[in-house]
């Protein structure tokens, strides 16, 4: 992307085809579970805003596509549900091709929500 993107269309548009389509498919699960949920960019990311606290955001690298919800805790609460995707305290990493289940996306922004 040759210049910064300022919103999350824009940062979509500059993707490859399949990375755009797996983020797309992450972009509606998180609205599915959080409706009212702002888009912006955040940290260079599209990111969503609920109440004041961001929920969740992700990205997409030349080898693979990141989940972020925004809090490690999340992470560590859904480990047992994560196996199979590699993992940091914030970080769910995953292939385009493989994408990421809306279902799980969903549990993990509920999961955001839900703290503090």
């Amino acid at each position: 992307m040759a210049t910064k993107p300022r919103t999350i269309d824009e940062y979509l548009a500059g993707l490859s085809p399949e990375n755009r389509t797996a983020l797309q498919k992450v972009r509606r699960a998180v609205h599915a579970a959080a409706p009212g949920a702002e888009e912006r960019i955040s940290y260079g990311m599209p990111a969503f805003r609920l109440n004041g606290k961001l929920i969740a955001g992700f990205k997409a690298a030349a080898n693979h596509c990141s989940f972020h919800p925004m809090s490690g805790e999340t992470v560590a609460t859904l480990k047992a549900e994560l196996t199979g995707y590699e993992t940091s305290r914030g970080t769910i990493r995953f292939t385009a091709r493989d994408g990421l289940p809306a279902t799980l996306v969903r549990r993990l922004v509920k999961a955001r929500i839900a703290e503090d």
